[in-house]
């Protein structure tokens, strides 16, 4: 578990260890100056949104073997920079988002309450 707080301003709870996410890939929605694209949002994806996202140039279907990314499915979950998850829910393309596992600095980008309105519980 992450030192640091999510979006409710509580620890921060794992996003997913299979696949294993997280820009340090350690399941958390960690960030650091190394972190430029700020993948901090975790998501469940759905296959809207992996259509959506591969349209706009990123593709996170398809497996990518030397950088050990099996490509996601939907109902994974996975840390989303979050431009990129304002980008699609601008589109009307936002998957869920799990608040306890999204980075407390989401709320420099987004507003809580739209994050609040794409929650899961899953």
């Amino acid at each position: 578990m992450s030192k640091a707080k999510n979006v409710l301003g509580t620890p921060m709870q794992s996003c997913s260890v299979d696949p294993m996410t997280g820009f340090y890939r350690t399941g958390c929605c960690d960030t650091g100056r190394e972190d430029v694209g700020l993948h901090i949002v975790c998501t469940q994806v759905t296959a809207e949104f992996l259509e959506f996202s591969k349209s706009v140039g990123n593709d996170l279907s398809t497996p990518v073997d030397e950088y050990g990314f099996p490509g996601l499915k939907p109902g994974n979950r996975w840390c989303l920079c979050a431009l990129r998850w304002k980008e699609a829910w601008q589109a009307g393309m936002a998957p869920p988002v799990v608040l306890d596992a999204t980075h407390i600095s989401t709320l420099e980008f987004i507003d809580l309450e739209v994050l609040q309105a794409h929650a899961t519980d899953g």
